[in-house]
């Protein structure tokens, strides 16, 4: 069977796309900036992982350093997703461009990565946007009890999901808000603690900021390597502001260059962040086991002073709603796409006619996320937890497989120019081998029992259970989907359009097959 053009039946004349009935233009480029920053929560991700970086044997002051090397991956692959949504700007970015680069197989399974980490980060986003709600109010007695932090989830996944549902514009809107409370209180927080680090009296334990917090030759490199594991979920998410790119105002071009973008202000927030965290009190505060789980609220009051802690608390409050809301948004996208590609059913396709958002991927992903949380929250913390390592694992799957498939995809266009062969070809394809490695280190460490926190189970430990065990069940799936999704399933292998890096971005060339 040949293969699909770039430009299918019932493509969108402007982008090449398959029209999904998504809002055209319905947000800006800065939106798309928005939504791939506030994706990685910061402020959760950085309160949550930065104590955990810094207890890392050998890292110490170093995690500024750790989270410099860690953002190296993150921003070859978000080149790679630059130069793919250039050429195919499909609302399910990896799932489209992997399915087209390396068959159907390799697709679909990397649609299934976006999935899964998606759906089992949401327990953990809810659980922080419960606690946080009742610590905001001073709810201590329901900030402890499972069942209020349980309802008080499924209340907070139910409204983000109906902002989706909404329109792509409320969402949209909503999400500036809450990065622009978040990114204020940070700021904020980094400038004061600097101000009385390097005032007349210090606080007790601090240490000045030093250069030499930068140099990951400072480290051990297995060390170096047990951190960035840490490092690659804390910078997980920026892509999300790709998979709109179908109701972007500038589709080919816009979401990709904010991918990249987006990856270089998280590296400013957290660099600035965990500098400023970890001179107030020193490392050992951080690594106390009382603050290592919530560094930043462990600081409030010393920083910001006994009334204003509070700011910390709604900055990470509104970091885990906004991260709710934008992981319940690509994926609905994904399967969206997946749908019209035909490789998962059509009832995932459907789009409102009036809000022009996905309909059952959006409430089905809701929905589910709600049937995941509640055991994941009823069971240990240690098991929630762990959960959360497990994500890396599908994460390092798909954001590694976007990177080594841009330069199989355009190998006829590298030799054209020095910019393609090193931000198209080797950039991408060394980041994608890094995001490979990480996670083959990532299975080896997480594989020991001392290294989780929760108890083995058949001797295998849950981060290998949910994460490379979810995987091995999206491989089952897909190989039973194929007599289902014959069409999708034949489908060939394409490389990019001739000459689509030098042409107008709008420009549709229809796609060259190789087999």
């Amino acid at each position: 069977m040949a293969s699909e053009s770039a430009a299918a039946p019932g493509a969108s004349g402007q982008s090449g796309v398959m029209d999904k009935g998504l809002k055209k233009g319905a947000i800006s480029y800065v939106s798309n900036i928005v939504i791939g920053v506030a994706s990685t929560a910061p402020a959760y991700s950085l309160a949550a992982t930065l104590g955990f970086v810094v207890a890392v044997k050998g890292i110490g002051v170093h995690a500024p350093a750790v989270l410099l090397v860690s953002f190296i991956p993150m921003l070859l692959v978000a080149s790679a997703y630059k130069y793919f949504n250039r050429a195919d700007p499909d609302a399910g970015t990896t799932f489209a461009w992997t399915t087209r680069a390396f068959g159907p197989i390799t697709g679909w399974m990397n649609g299934w990565a976006i999935f899964l980490a998606d759906v089992i980060v949401m327990a953990s986003l809810s659980d922080i946007a419960a606690i946080y709600t009742f610590k905001l109010f001073g709810f201590s007695e329901l900030g402890e009890s499972k069942a209020a932090i349980i309802i008080a989830a499924i209340v907070w996944i139910v409204l983000m999901t109906w902002i989706c549902y909404r329109g792509i514009e409320l969402s949209a809107a909503i999400q500036r808000a809450l990065l622009g409370v978040e990114v204020f209180i940070l700021g904020l927080f980094a400038v004061v603690a600097f101000v009385k680090i390097y005032g007349s009296h210090p606080p007790s334990g601090s240490i000045k900021p030093s250069i030499s917090w930068l140099n990951p030759f400072a480290m051990n490199f297995g060390d170096l390597l047990d951190a960035i594991l840490l490092g690659v979920f804390i910078y997980w998410g920026w892509d999300s502001g790709v998979a709109v790119n179908e109701e972007s105002e500038d589709p080919a071009e816009g979401p990709g260059k904010a991918a990249v973008i987006s990856t270089l202000l998280l590296l400013v927030i957290y660099v600035l962040v965990s500098g400023a965290a970890q001179a107030f009190h020193g490392t050992g505060f951080l690594t106390n086991e009382a603050n290592q789980s919530d560094v930043l609220n462990a600081l409030g009051k010393g920083v910001l002073g006994g009334t204003l802690d509070k700011l910390l608390i709604i900055t990470v409050l509104t970091s885990a709603s906004a991260s709710t809301q934008t992981t319940i948004l690509p994926t609905a996208r994904t399967t969206l796409s997946m749908a019209h590609w035909k490789a998962v059913t059509s009832l995932l396709s459907r789009v409102h006619k009036n809000y022009l958002t996905p309909t059952v991927s959006t409430l089905g992903f809701g929905l589910l996320s709600i049937i995941i949380t509640v055991p994941l929250l009823l069971l240990s913390e240690s098991v929630l937890e762990d959960s959360i390592t497990a994500i890396g694992f599908p994460i390092c799957f798909y954001y590694g497989f976007t990177g080594v498939a841009c330069p199989f995809y355009f190998r006829h266009e590298l030799g054209k120019s020095v910019r393609n062969l090193f931000l198209v070809g080797i950039g991408p394809l060394l980041g994608g081998l890094i995001l490979f490695g990480v996670g083959i280190k990532a299975a080896f460490y997480y594989g020991h029992a001392e290294n989780v926190s929760s108890s083995p189970i058949l001797g295998i430990t849950l981060p290998l259970w949910l994460g490379i065990g979810g995987m091995i069940l999206g491989f089952i799936i897909c190989i039973a989907s194929r007599p289902v999704f014959r069409e999708f399933f034949a489908r060939k292998i394409e490389t990019a359009p001739d000459g689509i890096l030098e042409a107008p971005a709008p420009e549709t060339i229809p796609a060259q097959v190789s087999f």
